[in-house]
């Protein structure tokens, strides 16, 4: 039966996470959240298979069971894309569930044969626990995911503010963990039936396996390299990110104000980060000044690894401040300003009569690109024309 195979793989999972050497935060809430899919399954298993007579004591429990969903997801989600750590506070989301068993409290002291009689008889005398449950499992449903939502576009944002080339940080395990719960609660305010729920939830599981076993960092201990970075296959994941752009807590960061040599704390405001700012418009020309003549110099966007923290480390001065000048000055983030760069240094050295002899994508990589699909959506983007578009429209012939 599909229940089982949903039950009996949300417990390997959950043993996997759990034996996981160094395990996060978010790891530990992971396992948790895993641990609790689990119990439901397993409760409406015992209700679909009318095994629930042999099991009293468990009547009820799932009953509260939707509202942890919603929770989970968005401190899991939290634990991946902040650098604050998810403290005992958080356990406030978990108050309606908390409520609701209080309020069935009177349900749970039944004696057995009472318990199954109210089961039997499709919950007479409790029909106001679907009045308030139903609202309130729409209401969790569609809050925590937007709540989830906003963290990842949040966290997304924040990387492009830190990296010129985001193709290998892997955003995709919580993407598809927050568009599969999606989906699911979807279904829930559609109405369906709880077969078509409970198998979308098993579904659901199925493709976590999948994709959590796939995605570096999640199932699995992390490849430690010799310069103690977190890295697989090349690829970061949303942890590892966080972690390297977010080092150090907001006290720690001050002190890094004056010390050039620790220059990857990152405030993830901007606009609070820059309204504290001590920085005059003189010193922000003469530093954007600076920028142009080591761009033009240097031209240091042509590495492909180019992150904020090496740029400011090769201009001597904070990546926040560096991060102000760009934004202001330039009206970009890091990521769009560097690959902005790149597009106009391909527009360049299409023109020279040497470059017929290249390829597209060899002259996109000589920019610092290193990849065809971030180049062709940069392109795109900056340009408003794909680079084919964009040649044949210059009539330029490549080899």
């Amino acid at each position: 039966m599909i229940y089982l195979a949903g039950i009996f793989i949300t417990i390997f999972l959950f043993i996997v996470l759990i034996s996981k050497k160094r395990k996060s935060q978010a790891d530990k809430i992971l396992a948790a959240w895993l641990f609790f899919t689990g119990l439901h399954l397993v409760l409406f298993y015992l209700f679909v298979t009318k095994d629930y007579t042999q099991f009293p004591y468990l009547l009820g429990v799932e009953k509260g069971l939707p509202l942890v969903h919603g929770p989970f997801l968005f401190l899991y989600t939290l634990a991946l894309t902040s650098a604050k750590k998810v403290t005992k506070v958080s356990l406030l989301h978990f108050i309606p569930v908390v409520i609701l068993y209080g309020l069935m409290m009177p349900f749970f002291l039944m004696p057995p044969e009472r318990k199954i009689d109210v089961y039997n008889h499709q919950g007479q005398g409790y029909e106001w626990l679907a009045v308030i449950l139903i609202p309130a499992i729409m209401l969790s449903g569609i809050v925590y995911v937007i709540l989830s939502f906003y963290l990842l576009r949040k966290h997304k944002k924040n990387i492009e503010s830190q990296f010129s080339d985001t193709e290998k940080i892997n955003l995709n395990w919580l993407r598809y963990l927050i568009y599969g719960t999606s989906v699911i609660w979807i279904i829930i305010i559609v109405g369906l039936d709880d077969d078509y729920i409970y198998t979308a939830v098993v579904v659901y599981v199925f493709f976590l396996g999948y994709f959590g076993i796939k995605q570096v960092g999640v199932f699995s201990n992390p490849v430690l390299q010799e310069d103690n970075s977190i890295v697989a296959k090349q690829q970061l994941n949303t942890e590892t990110v966080n972690e390297i752009i977010n080092p150090v807590t907001s006290s720690e960061a001050i002190s890094l104000e004056t010390d050039h040599d620790s220059n990857e704390a990152i405030e993830s405001n901007e606009k609070v980060k820059y309204k504290k700012s001590s920085l005059t418009d003189e010193d922000a020309e003469k530093i954007h000044d600076d920028l142009e003549r080591i761009m033009s110099d240097e031209q240091l966007f042509k590495d492909p690894e180019l992150t904020l923290g090496e740029l400011a480390q090769k201009l001597s001065i904070h990546p926040n401040t560096l991060s102000q000048v760009i934004n202001s000055f330039e009206h970009k983030n890091f990521y769009d300003y560097i690959n902005n760069l790149r597009i106009e240094e391909f527009k360049r050295i299409t023109q020279q009569p040497d470059s017929k002899k290249y390829t597209l994508l060899s002259l996109a990589f000589k920019c610092g690109f290193n990849s065809k699909t971030a180049f062709n959506r940069n392109f795109k983007k900056a340009v408003g024309l794909s680079p084919t578009e964009y040649l044949s429209q210059s009539e330029i012939e490549l080899g």
